[in-house]
């Protein structure tokens, strides 16, 4: 069984790869970026240009000050916090931009969360498209709420770090949602969407490629569905299903089982007994487990997806009357899973997923008092053995459902059945091990979008294009850009 060291250490290299370590590590840019004297200039040149937006909201590029974005050109590009008063309360939101001034091309690189920066991945992403070669341009930004100007919550984020699926106390999102005011209700995907448009707009560009991780995916099928005549080509890596997820994430469980028993299989790794069935025999016996744990095993496939660290031995002990080996991951991965809102903004988790989700009391706007109550009779409604190894519990507190349960209402974004509909050429990869953004979602949306073409990695888990892990998945995304 791994040390208690090995275990915190390797969920302390996960924050890293998905960019949500309390500081930046050696060579990572930190979110903030600074322009030279050259701005002004650069403003008044794009500021002449026909159909640029009005003088004030787009700074142009100049030359990054931080070294470690050398390879950019750093602008601001200013945007209304309420898109129906252009003239009110603005954000500033910082744009990255590498590659030669007169490339042909344009590629939007969009991270995920909700709540990633932009700027922080920078430095890692631009091996990743070597393969492009200079017919592109990549273009990276801090998504509303993110980054240096970050939406912080300091309870919240105290609770819940850089997890997706922490579970929050009632108190720590009721203070969240008071600290942002009734400004929460313009951090939903709309207006993510409406802030790409003028960004493209504001960098005179005519088309161009968008490129999503994670969350970013569902962000960048938004955008395309919006904007179709603006996106020459998609890529979606570690799809998030833009029709929604169900917030009991009932679709999930089944591919805990699959992959759990993958990777015991797999040359080299002998389990200790059966996880799927362990997880279960815990659960069964102590039910209240079930959210905890299955925030822990999604962050221990994120960080070691071919062999989920010595999570089958923990279970086994557990399944075998000896907690405390599982007591403990769950105790190491609260520490090593801590992070600050400029890494990952929970504040901006909150106010994007409870605007952009399915919930079983329908959309933002409900009712609090009916919440609990409609939560509760869907999941009852759920058949025991479509959750195994997980149970009902999982389904009617996870991190997610009780995030937006807790949240106070917001007027619903008015979003056309046409915002689900991609007609765009489309490019989609997957981690086979993938527990975060499973493989089911992305073969529905392999489905769902017309001549889209899907790649399965094998033995890859979440994010599959920054870090060199994949060079034959780099270069097809290359071939399919360069297309």
């Amino acid at each position: 069984m791994a040390t208690r060291s090995r275990l915190a250490a390797v969920v302390v290299g996960l924050l890293a790869l998905l960019g949500c370590s309390g500081s930046a590590p050696p060579g990572t840019a930190s979110p903030t970026t600074s322009l030279s004297s050259s701005t002004a200039a650069a403003a008044s040149a794009d500021a002449a240009r026909p159909g640029a937006p009005q003088p004030g909201t787009w700074s142009g590029l100049a030359g990054c000050v931080d070294p470690a974005l050398r390879a950019y050109r750093c602008g601001v590009l200013r945007v209304p916090v309420d898109r129906s008063r252009p003239r009110g309360p603005s954000l500033e939101l910082d744009v990255l931009v590498a590659g030669r001034a007169d490339a042909s091309r344009t590629m939007l690189m969009l991270t995920g969360g909700p709540g990633q920066p932009g700027p922080v991945f920078a430095p890692r992403v631009l091996p990743a498209f070597a393969g492009l070669g200079g017919d592109y341009r990549v273009v990276m930004l801090d998504q509303r709420g993110t980054g240096a100007r970050a939406l912080s919550c300091p309870q919240l984020q105290d609770e819940r770090g850089g997890a997706d699926l922490g579970i929050p106390s009632r108190a720590a999102v009721r203070e969240c949602a008071r600290l942002i005011g009734p400004d929460r209700e313009h951090y939903a995907t709309t207006d993510t969407v409406a802030d790409l448009e003028s960004l493209r707009r504001a960098l005179g560009v005519d088309r161009w490629a968008v490129n999503g991780v994670s969350y970013g995916t569902y962000v960048g099928q938004r955008y395309a569905a919006a904007h179709p005549d603006r996106v020459s080509a998609l890529v979606l890596d570690s799809v998030v299903p833009v029709e929604g997820v169900s917030a009991t994430l009932a679709d999930i469980y089944p591919e805990f089982t699959r992959v759990m028993r993958a990777v015991c299989a797999s040359p080299g790794r002998r389990c200790a007994g059966d996880p799927p069935a362990d997880l279960a025999t815990v659960l069964a016996r102590r039910p209240s487990y079930g959210p905890q744990l299955l925030n822990v095993v999604t962050a221990m496939s994120y960080a070691d997806p071919t062999r989920l660290l010595d999570l089958p031995e923990r279970l086994r002990s557990a399944a075998e009357g000896d907690l405390g080996p599982l007591d403990e991951a769950i105790r190491l991965s609260r520490g090593a899973l801590a992070a600050p809102a400029t890494q990952y903004s929970q504040g901006v988790q909150a106010a994007t997923l409870c605007a952009d989700s399915v919930f079983p009391w329908g959309g933002a706007q409900s009712p609090e008092q009916v919440r609990d109550r409609r939560a509760d009779h869907a999941v009852q409604g759920l058949a025991p053995a479509s959750l195994f190894p997980f149970n009902r519990e999982t389904a009617r507190s996870n991190g997610e459902m009780l995030l937006c349960e807790y949240w106070p209402r917001v007027t619903d974004k008015t979003v056309p059945a046409s915002a689900q509909q991609v007609r765009v050429p489309t490019l989609i990869l997957a981690g086979e091990l993938d527990l975060g953004t499973p493989l089911v979602w992305a073969r529905g949306a392999q489905q769902r979008i017309p001549g889209s073409r899907l790649i399965v990695v094998p033995g890859a888990g979440h994010s599959v294009q920054v870090g060199n892990r994949h060079p034959s998945v780099n270069a097809q995304v290359a071939r399919f850009l360069l297309r």
